[in-house]
């Protein structure tokens, strides 16, 4: 690469991306409020159910039963007016911009491997008195540059280098740098995104069985390498319980189905939770969907559930009416993100999964997670605008058409055919 092309690169792309940053106005449609009102349903039932979750190990270890809900409700305000910012910005934008975050990511996730370990991992980067996850930008960054590299190479997106190894081979630094934090659980859940992107965009399909055993195989080996301690042990009570039945699963699994046994049909009504008194650990993010099985019961679980698969359709939705493919990839890839994860809870806290470790979206307690979560769904707002936009114009388009015919006239553009009159 040349100096001037880097310095293009580098400096260039910023003024492009300044330059798009905003709709024309025939492209900026309504906002999906259908989606909006759910989001905000989902994000209030999270918030609530976190501060019944989580007010006792906040007096108990920090003497304020605010310490855990107090910083998320600020970032969760902050997060819905970042939302509403960034549904106002044209998503296009973002193409410019990849590299900037995949270097800023990169940088991060070395800088994470420097930084004070929690529980023996390198996973959180210190900075201005707070702390920064960058497997959530991860998350994205892969979403982004996916996007990005099959809208490129659309045309070639059937083929074995353009469709697979080019969208893919960025991941491999990330994955390297997220096992030696170690973040197994991250590296899976980028793997689901990715394969679900992929295949949804129809990326080297005739590939992708032999990609995805590869990939398998490289998990595989990955979780039952010596030395991955963590890992192997959970595999393995996970399996005892596989094949004997045996309930002795680890004491986070073991106390979330108990949990999950004492909510019954009804709950014990909220707040009232046993479990949460310091006998389930981390209720306030990686076994929370127990607390809300054990305090609203199956009712209130099917509840969360729904709300969910109702936040997932309409993503699913918003893909199918972006007016490109650009739009309908990134919309494809946060859909899937949200998806998976909620997948990968519920079933970790019913040991349906070995324990891996990932929140609930909107949720469990991580101010990084729920900022990043709501400026991606603002993204996905952006794609939905477009698309409402284009719909709107057909919309008018044929109304006018609908007129001319009224009128006795014919339309631009379009034939009409009239039955011939009687001799």
């Amino acid at each position: 690469m040349t100096f001037t092309k880097f310095m293009d690169l580098a400096f260039g792309n910023l003024f492009r991306f300044l330059r798009d940053i905003s709709f024309r106005k025939e492209e900026r449609g309504p906002l999906s409020w259908a989606f909006f009102g759910t989001l905000l349903l989902v994000l209030v039932y999270g918030l609530i159910m976190l501060f019944s979750a989580s007010y006792v190990t906040a007096y108990y270890r920090f003497n304020d039963i605010y310490h855990f809900i107090g910083p998320q409700v600020i970032v969760a305000v902050v997060g819905v007016a970042a939302m509403l910012l960034i549904s106002n910005i044209n998503y296009h934008a973002l193409r410019h911009v990849y590299w900037h975050l995949y270097v800023l990511l990169l940088v991060l996730l070395v800088w994470a491997l420097f930084s004070e370990d929690y529980n023996g991992c390198h996973r959180w980067v210190y900075l201005f008195g707070t702390t920064l996850q960058p497997s959530e930008v991860a998350k994205f960054a892969a979403v982004l540059g996916i996007a990005l590299m099959t809208d490129n190479q659309y045309d070639k997106r059937n083929t074995l280098v353009h469709g697979l190894a080019v969208p893919v081979a960025p991941l491999l630094p990330i994955f390297v740098l997220l096992y030696l934090e170690p973040h197994n659980s991250a590296i899976l859940l980028i793997c689901m995104i990715t394969g679900t992107m992929l295949v949804c965009g129809g990326c080297a399909l005739r590939w992708l069985p032999l990609a995805a055993a590869a990939g398998g195989a490289g998990i595989y080996l990955m979780l039952t390498a010596e030395g991955n301690d963590v890992a192997n042990e959970r595999l393995g009570a996970w399996g005892l319980m596989a094949d004997s039945g045996d309930v002795d699963l680890g004491w986070q699994t073991t106390q979330s189905l108990y949990s999950i046994a004492s909510g019954g049909l009804t709950g014990l009504g909220i707040g009232n939770s046993r479990q949460k008194h310091l006998w389930l650990p981390e209720a306030t993010n990686d076994f929370i969907f127990s607390i809300v099985c054990e305090e609203l019961g199956f009712l209130g679980a099917l509840l969360c559930i729904v709300l969910f698969g109702a936040l997932i359709v309409q993503g699913i939705f918003i893909a199918l009416r972006s007016p490109d493919y650009f739009g309908a990839m990134l919309s494809i890839g946060i859909t899937a993100q949200v998806a998976w994860q909620v997948f990968c809870h519920i079933g970790v806290v019913t040991a349906t999964l070995p324990n891996t470790g990932i929140s609930l979206p909107f949720f469990s307690s991580g101010g990084t997670s729920l900022l990043l979560l709501l400026c991606e769904m603002g993204v996905l707002l952006s794609v939905s605008r477009a698309g409402n936009a284009r719909i709107r114009a057909q919309q008018q388009q044929s109304q006018r058409e609908l007129r001319e015919r009224l009128r006795g006239g014919a339309p631009s553009g379009r034939t009409v055919y009239r039955r011939p009159q009687a001799q």
